[in-house]
């Protein structure tokens, strides 16, 4: 099993170019269930999600072709893969529990085959490091279109012989993957949908706009309301996957932790507006420009207090990030955790590092202090695995991290854009 070993102590100055978004990118392939017509990505990012969504929906029926993008061939800031997807004939409505187990996002399947096929067969997604997340919304929200719902055996039965119907659906909470698969669902079901309290995050509006691309007519993009008027068919489009946000504050922190001075190019600051906030209050500048942001910091950080929270509020997703910034400031700052309930298991490996973090149910209070000191540490899931990256990027002497294999699902040549810019880094294969 690989791992990774950092030197650190060096402060980060250079470039670093955001990829496509992960989240986004997964509903946006699995949109091509709903048309028979090319769907055209671009600004793909390459990583082993990626791979998965390919490899379930190549089982569905898709054809799938990548190239790398030819210089002034994407959209301005757009980097990466072009992806093209097209599920001419569907061959199966069954998503397998082989498949779906490995990436949550394979239940992103159930609402395109649900209205395009009428029927759907999906394996549960099963558990989770940092905690359950429930499918029953998703479901109860189906169900509100007239679909007709089996859990057994593990599989989730969904069918709808006469076709899916428009309705109100009020979220209960606020769900990101029951507002995608309910958006594609709707985009083929007779009628208005609407759907309330619905998820804002910038993915659901790039998936959004990729099916108004496509035919569907979809209004209240951006807002907890939106309105889904069904069309009976849809045709392929070409758009680009918006530029990670987790990722841009990922390496805007590792720029922060190891008081260097880096260029994100290919992002934009409006994307990650809560957290460059919470940043510049801990004394992190940042300058936006055209499509980067410039983020340098010296030895003067405080802690500052957060609260995970639905976008536009700070995400959950960068919470184990910022509580590794936390460990290297000033002064006390308190994390609150509303997401998720199991999210604080990077804590006991962040304390390995001589970070003085303490948990309080849903809250951790972090003790700041100049000097992490690096050590072997054990990854337990995807942000979990970055926030221990930054750590030993800002520690002194050695640190290994090990169970690297939840980063490649969301970060793509991680070792080789923090190296370019001094991180003394790299990956040991089999360690």
């Amino acid at each position: 099993m690989d791992a990774i070993k950092i030197v650190g102590g060096v402060p980060l100055k250079g470039e670093i170019t955001i990829g496509g978004a992960k989240n986004a990118a997964l509903p946006l392939m699995a949109a091509t269930l709903l048309t028979d017509k090319p769907l055209t990505l671009i600004n793909m990012p390459e990583l082993v999600d990626i791979s998965t969504m390919s490899n379930l929906l190549r089982q569905h029926g898709a054809r799938i072709d990548q190239s790398a993008l030819a210089p002034g061939q994407g959209e301005a800031g757009a980097t990466g893969r072009s992806m093209t997807l097209t599920s001419e004939r569907i061959t199966s409505v069954v998503a397998p529990y082989d498949l779906v187990r490995r990436m949550r996002a394979s239940v992103l399947v159930l609402g395109p085959l649900l209205a395009r096929m009428h029927e759907a067969k999906v394996s549960l997604p099963g558990g989770c490091a940092i905690g359950t997340r429930p499918v029953d919304l998703h479901l109860k929200a189906l169900e509100a279109l007239g679909a007709k719902i089996d859990v057994k055996g593990g599989y989730i039965h969904a069918t709808a012989p006469g076709g899916l119907k428009g309705a109100k659906v009020v979220f209960p909470k606020v769900t990101v993957g029951g507002t995608e698969n309910l958006l594609m669902a709707a985009a083929l079901a007779a009628g208005e949908t609407i759907l309330e309290n619905a998820a804002r995050e910038p993915e659901i509006g790039n998936l959004a706009e990729c099916l108004n691309a496509m035919g569907a007519q979809i209004t209240g993009i951006g807002s907890g309301t939106l309105r889904i008027t069904g069309v009976k068919e849809l045709h392929g489009a070409r758009v680009a996957v918006i530029p990670d946000r987790i990722e841009t504050g990922t390496y805007a922190i590792a720029a922060a932790i190891t008081r260097g001075k880096v260029v994100l190019k290919g992002t934009r600051f409006e994307l990650l507006d809560s957290v460059f906030s919470a940043m510049r209050q801990a004394g992190v500048s940042i300058e936006p420009g055209p499509d980067s942001l410039t983020v340098s910091a010296d030895n003067g950080l405080k802690g500052v207090d957060v609260m995970t929270e639905p976008y536009p509020g700070f995400p959950t997703d960068m919470q184990a990030q910022w509580m590794a910034l936390m460990a290297t400031a000033d002064g006390a700052s308190m994390i609150t955790e509303t997401i998720f309930e199991n999210r604080f298991m990077h804590v006991p490996e962040l304390t390995r590092f001589g970070a003085d973090v303490n948990v309080h149910g849903a809250s951790a209070i972090i003790r700041g202090r100049r000097n992490l000191s690096g050590a072997p540490v054990m990854a337990t899931d995807l942000r979990a695995s970055s926030s221990l990256i930054l750590a030993g990027l800002a520690a002194e002497g050695e640190t290994l991290v090990n169970r690297i294999y939840h980063l490649d699902r969301g970060y793509e040549r991680l070792e080789e854009k923090l190296g370019a810019c001094g991180a003394r880094i790299e990956r040991i294969v089999g360690g």
